[in-house]
């Protein structure tokens, strides 16, 4: 990618090269995003630019696998939005329910929100569906309920958003490192419990797993920070704030003891009322992470291999830990 390239991510969307336009006003090209990927380039090497202009999409989008290097640019958080509702109780599995679902390689999203509006009575309900490898996304906002942001297969990812949800609302087997992020609870049905993560690494051997790192998690009712969906589960949190409504326990099963002796879960210098580990789960596959080198290993430099791919992109991100 070009310097000029590099510079899309910062720039005004007015004053850099665009492909195409949508626009509800009928003032671009298009007046639907999926009309606007349908008809871009497949299996391109060069970045291709959609620029979105501010207004709902009530659309459902699903980018095929052929569609590489796409760049979705819209005019920020709340102001370029793209909504569904598709969730399970309507007949729709978990995988198909989502409002965006991204395949190409090297996806990059900036200045965008991806909703789903199904509720926590519709139970899953996804907003965005990552099976894109290196992909990224900046200034996002990922908005649901339950299932709402789906890192999917192996996909490596970095995300500089927000996600927003009620119950495993961070899931799925991918690779992501979430950096810089805002992390807020919604109300979820009677008797649920508001779990953050489920990562479902399902062989010991595989690189996936999720790292929140230098995030906030503002939980407003009582939150865990994940439970294993599948038996070798992998996440940690790292130099991120937990307020006061993170469980001491911190963690919850998903039933029984499975997976409590081969998943692996770690804590390292978070702060914060809620990030005290005193009272943590005694399980074997629980860490309290004490060495950098460790820590080092789910930065997006090395958990990743971040710096042979992101620099291009023109995301801002941190490749090690800081202090």
């Amino acid at each position: 990618m070009t310097d000029g390239d590099k510079e899309m991510l910062v720039s005004s969307p007015n004053g850099m090269h665009v492909d195409s336009v949508v626009a509800l006003d009928g003032s671009g090209r298009y007046r639907s995003i999926g009309q606007a990927i349908f008809e871009a380039p497949s299996y391109s090497n060069r970045r291709y630019v959609i620029y979105v202009k501010k207004g709902v999409y009530r659309e459902n989008i699903d980018m095929k696998k052929k569609k590489t290097n796409i760049m979705l640019v819209g005019d920020g958080i709340g102001k370029t939005v793209i909504t569904g509702n598709r969730n399970f109780m309507q007949g729709w599995t978990t995988f198909r329910t989502a409002t965006v679902a991204v395949s190409g390689k090297g996806f990059i999203a900036r200045d965008i929100t991806f909703r789903n509006t199904a509720g926590p009575e519709n139970h899953q309900g996804v907003a965005l569906r990552v099976d894109s490898d290196q992909s990224a996304f900046y200034r996002c906002s990922m908005e649901g309920y339950q299932d709402t942001l789906y890192a999917h297969s192996s996909a490596n990812s970095t995300v500089s958003a927000p996600p927003l949800g009620t119950i495993d609302f961070i899931f799925g087997n991918g690779a992501a490192v979430l950096q810089n992020c805002k992390i807020f609870t919604r109300r979820p049905l009677p008797l649920q419990k508001v779990t953050i993560t489920a990562q479902g690494r399902k062989d010991p051997h595989q690189s996936t797993g999720f790292s929140i790192q230098d995030s906030y998690v503002y939980a407003t009712r009582p939150t865990y920070l994940g439970r294993p969906w599948k038996l070798y589960s992998r996440t940690v949190f790292i130099n991120t704030y937990m307020s006061s409504m993170v469980q001491p326990r911190g963690w919850l099963e998903w039933y029984g003891d499975f997976g409590l002796g081969t998943l692996w879960y770690g804590e390292y210098r978070n702060y914060g009322p809620g990030a005290k580990t005193s009272g943590r789960v005694k399980w074997p596959g629980f860490h309290i992470i004490r060495d950098a080198s460790t820590a080092g290993f789910f930065s997006v430099g090395r958990f990743l291999n971040g710096m042979s791919w992101l620099p291009a992109t023109g995301v801002k991100f941190t490749a090690g830990l800081t202090n």
